[in-house]
């Protein structure tokens, strides 16, 4: 009587936490879209600059994101099927896919502390502007100044006012000399603080999918065993 209670509100749990991780997956493939095809980024990305670090991590990011929701979208149907028909097997599966998702978040919330996301590619592009070298470079600069709302950036050779008249939108143009390496910085650490408080919150579904699933596999497991006890098979003399 007790394990049936037990399991049973297991289930429930089970069924919340799965509702749940869906949501989270969900709302993963969506940020990793709007991170990969978002005007911002794609701005970043997109300069040809041999040394954009940048780039490489903007498509790992999309892929890695969008392989994590499958995942966890996934552990969330076999979790749920599971609960409702009361399988070792599916048990096991939605198991082995809350411990695959978690296998990888753990790089990708470490790797906040391991990594820095300076961007350089402005003053490569600021640089190449101001030296009158290329006009597809103007063009980039001036496509950044309009993205984030900024114009310029602190030179210790004070002569960026021509540059800045040159690329800043009207109505930035008063605002010349505002720093837009601190804006590009700003707008990436609020983008990236959202980011790993969304895998923190996955971190714990993926935890306590975890251990509901491994204690319905016992569940499922005792109670059949305990279903077998007291069958008797009659046999003909």
């Amino acid at each position: 009587m007790g394990l049936r209670c037990g399991m049973r509100t297991t289930k429930c749990q089970l069924l919340v936490t799965s509702l749940c991780v869906m949501l989270l997956g969900l709302s993963i493939a969506t940020l990793s879209t709007v991170t990969h095809y978002g005007l911002h980024f794609t701005l970043i990305s997109d300069i040809s600059l041999d040394g954009n670090s940048y780039r490489v991590i903007h498509y790992r990011a999309f892929y890695f994101g969008i392989c994590l929701s499958m995942t966890l979208i996934l552990a969330a149907l076999l979790s749920s099927a599971a609960t409702v028909r009361e399988s070792q097997c599916l048990t096991a599966m939605g198991f082995f896919c809350f411990a695959l998702a978690f296998c990888g978040l753990i790089p990708a919330a470490c790797w906040r502390y391991t990594h820095s996301m300076e961007v350089d590619v402005y003053d490569f592009v600021y640089e190449e502007v101001r030296r009158n070298t290329s006009s597809f470079r103007r063009h980039e600069l001036t496509a950044i100044h309009k993205a984030f709302l900024c114009c310029g950036k602190h030179s210790p050779f004070g002569d960026t006012n021509n540059v800045e008249h040159q690329t800043c939108p009207p109505g930035q143009a008063h605002n010349a000399g505002q720093d837009c390496l601190q804006e590009i910085q700003d707008f990436l650490k609020k983008h990236m603080d959202f980011v790993f408080s969304l895998l923190g919150i996955t971190i714990g579904f993926t935890v306590y999918g975890m251990i509901l699933t491994s204690f319905l596999w016992f569940s499922i497991h005792f109670s059949s065993n305990l279903d077998r006890k007291g069958k008797y098979i009659l046999r003909e003399r």
